[in-house]
């Protein structure tokens, strides 16, 4: 089995002088438009779902399409450590053996590097009977309690107590289908309860659930192997539940509308052209809606999309919603690409309070763009300038590599630990389109500015 272990594991035993953690950067020449063809990764988000959702099956899954980032090198290790049996086939097939499953308390400082970590919680608890979860980590992008997972898994039955230090500890002797009605569309919520529920007795309904693609990959994965979900993709869910599923299952992982809907800004930033293969435009709508409101050229077919943009994108308002809306995950990079808008642009993030990080990392770069509570205001100029920037979250900096390409001069983008957790290949892709990007160590860059040479790795 080969795989690396997640770099965001590792990241506490990689110091080096002065106590600092190794973190690489990406160092990039903005000013090409980026131009060619690009084919698209499976979905982060999905496939940290099927994964989780893989541990209610008995034997063996395959996953095809799974994307090789730092979140499912994290989950890996976090199943492995359950027992769970890990085989990559080629670069993009993934074999789990969840007959071997043996544990239901996941490595707390792993379920600490990733809130998708959660999603196992359910699974375990539903065919063991038992699970113990510390409280998720993630991007520090605002609030993110775990409050719908836990009330709706005890709606299902589950006895649940939470000790001093946010961890859960879940038993039961057998889940019972409810109705369940979520405060909010939650994602992560609705894939708990759907993937618990699917071995409950009776018929669970879970109303005001997400409708976004990846929840629909997670029904159609499930009933694949012998679930019975109806609804996916509208606002009600119906689990009736089952008292098995089948032994081994093969699925093919969506492609990631997120990683897309990325590379589509980073045209229309750079005024290249663009076509992104083995896409969904579909779920990709409210994205391409704007970015023909803001004069980019955008071509769709059954699976491409093709983005053109030859000026000056003009100012957009903008409010993130849950789908079909859009999506809080691109609020940032669009910010990206309005700080050269001809105009005033007003951005309203209505899912998480603290996505606003990047705010300050941009106005190093010579955006006029400011934040006012959940309120992002930005006034468009005509260049943007290099700077030394810091990613503080996932998406946020991708932002700052959008606004980087852009850019008049050298951006240096430092932490892109943060950006390797959901893009696969990133600056590589880039590369392919054109772009002027090299990831760096912080001992490379030293010596590339300062002709020092680079000290060896012990």
């Amino acid at each position: 089995m080969q795989y690396r272990a997640g770099i965001l594991f590792l990241q506490d035993a990689l110091s080096r002088q002065g106590g600092q953690a190794l973190l690489e950067s990406y160092v990039i020449t903005g000013g090409t438009p980026l131009r060619g063809t690009l084919t698209i990764s499976g979905s982060k988000n999905a496939a940290l779902a099927l994964m989780a959702g893989a541990l209610l099956i008995e034997g063996e899954v395959i996953l095809r399409n799974t994307p090789q980032i730092e979140d499912v090198f994290t989950m890996l290790t976090l199943l492995e450590g359950l027992g769970v049996q890990v085989r990559w086939e080629g670069a993009h097939t993934l074999h789990l053996n969840t007959r071997t499953l043996a544990h239901a308390e996941p490595n707390p400082q792993l379920v600490n590097r990733m809130r998708a970590s959660f999603y196992i919680f359910g699974p375990l608890l539903a065919r063991l009977g038992y699970a113990k979860m510390p409280h998720p980590g993630g991007c520090q992008i605002g609030s993110r309690p775990v409050n719908f997972h836990i009330n709706g898994l005890r709606a299902l039955g589950a006895t649940i107590t939470e000790n001093g230090s946010h961890t859960y500890t879940a038993q039961t002797l057998g889940l019972t289908g409810a109705r369940i009605y979520l405060d909010m569309p939650s994602a992560g919520a609705t894939q708990q309860l759907m993937t618990a529920a699917v071995y409950a007795s009776g018929v669970t309904i879970i109303e005001n659930a997400a409708m976004e693609p990846e929840v629909v990959n997670l029904a159609d994965f499930l009933n694949a192997a012998g679930a019975r979900i109806e609804g996916a993709g509208t606002s009600t869910l119906y689990i009736h539940g089952v008292s098995e599923l089948k032994r081994t299952v093969e699925f093919s992982i969506i492609p990631d509308r997120l990683e897309a809907g990325t590379f589509a800004l980073a045209a229309a930033i750079t005024r290249g052209e663009v076509t992104l293969q083995r896409v969904i435009p579909e779920h990709m709508h409210a994205l391409l809606a704007k970015l023909r409101e803001a004069g980019v050229q955008v071509h769709e077919t059954e699976d491409t999309i093709t983005v053109r943009a030859a000026e000056r994108p003009r100012s957009l308002d903008i409010r993130t919603m849950p789908y079909p809306g859009f999506p809080t995950d691109l609020q940032q990079p669009m910010c990206a690409l309005l700080t050269l808008a001809d105009g005033a642009s007003k951005v309203q993030e209505t899912i998480y309070e603290n996505r606003i990080q990047h705010v300050p990392e941009l106005q190093k770069m010579g955006a006029d763009i400011s934040a006012e509570g959940r309120t992002i205001l930005i006034r468009g100029v005509e260049q943007l300038k290099g700077a030394r920037v810091r990613a503080t979250d996932l998406r946020g900096g991708a932002a700052l590599v959008l606004a980087a390409l852009a850019a008049h001069g050298e951006t240096t983008v430092e932490e892109i630990i943060h950006i390797d957790r959901g893009y696969e290949q990133l600056e590589g892709k880039l590369q392919l389109l054109g772009a002027h990007i090299k990831r760096m160590t912080p001992y490379a860059y030293a010596a590339a500015h300062t002709n020092e040479e680079v000290p060896q790795t012990p």
